[in-house]
């Protein structure tokens, strides 16, 4: 009777203590195992079994990236430029081990030593940079933070400049100078299109002055190119040529005005 009662107390504490001794870890988690406070051990994904009632304890960590939007920070740049700066990081726990024991919230912590490296950094570069030359900026941001974060098993993916925002009298002093240029290349634009107009007018003439027949032709063809519209006055050049033969033939027509 008495081996009968020991098996059954057995039976029942093991089905009581069933529930609590099951773990199912997902695929994109791990479950870290403390037993009395010390670490013992990794739960892999799927079922697992650990000792109940309290004795081994599971942290689990997600293993997916996450991202941290890192809110308005106000900077100086180098070139003392007030500036407002917005960025996104992307991060992965690397190791569930260091990211539980080395530090008491990594995500917190991973959050703040982004804001203290985007003031840190990008204060330390000219607007000029930030405006030209984001990726290059984020890749040295990426590099800072995830030095910072290894030993909290924390890898850093990607950190990205999100929006960059200037006071109102930097954006009109930077529209005057986007004008400014803009203005500057039109003109050069427009002086070397009449540089080059002119050196193929140059041409043209060179070689339509060997042939008196070919610069009439070419009179012609003008004239024939503004009576289209039929709206002005043409005044046609006559040559000397014929002016010397009514001269020579005495047959220029004469004025009826005796003063003339």
């Amino acid at each position: 009777m008495t081996i009968e009662l020991i098996l059954f107390l057995v039976v029942l504490l093991a089905v009581l203590a069933l529930p609590s001794s099951i773990r199912i870890v997902r695929q994109y988690q791990r479950a870290v195992v403390l037993r009395f406070g010390k670490f013992v051990r990794i739960l892999p994904p799927g079922l697992n079994f650990v000792l109940p009632w309290g004795i081994d304890r599971t942290l689990v960590v997600d293993l997916r990236v996450a991202t941290i939007d890192v809110s308005n920070q106000d900077i100086i740049t180098r070139d003392n430029v007030p500036a407002s700066i917005n960025a996104v990081v992307y991060f992965q726990v690397a190791d569930p081990y260091k990211a539980l024991m080395n530090v008491e919230n990594f995500r917190q912590a991973t959050t703040l030593l982004a804001q203290t490296l985007l003031r840190s950094v990008l204060g330390s570069h000219d607007l000029d940079d930030m405006l030209s030359e984001r990726e290059k900026l984020g890749g040295i941001l990426k590099e800072e933070l995830d030095k910072l974060t290894e030993p909290w098993g924390v890898a850093v993916m990607a950190v990205e400049i999100k929006s960059l925002d200037l006071p109102e009298a930097m954006k009109r002093a930077m529209a005057k100078q986007a004008e400014a240029e803009r203005e500057r290349r039109a003109k050069v634009i427009s002086a070397e299109g009449e540089f080059q107009a002119s050196q193929k007018i140059l041409e043209a003439s060179n070689v339509i002055s060997q042939s008196p027949s070919g610069l009439m032709l070419r009179m012609l063809q003008t004239l024939t190119e503004i009576s289209v519209e039929k709206n002005s006055t043409i005044i046609f050049p006559l040559p000397m040529e014929i002016m010397q033969f009514f001269a020579a033939h005495n047959t220029l027509p004469q004025s009826k005005n005796p003063a003339d």
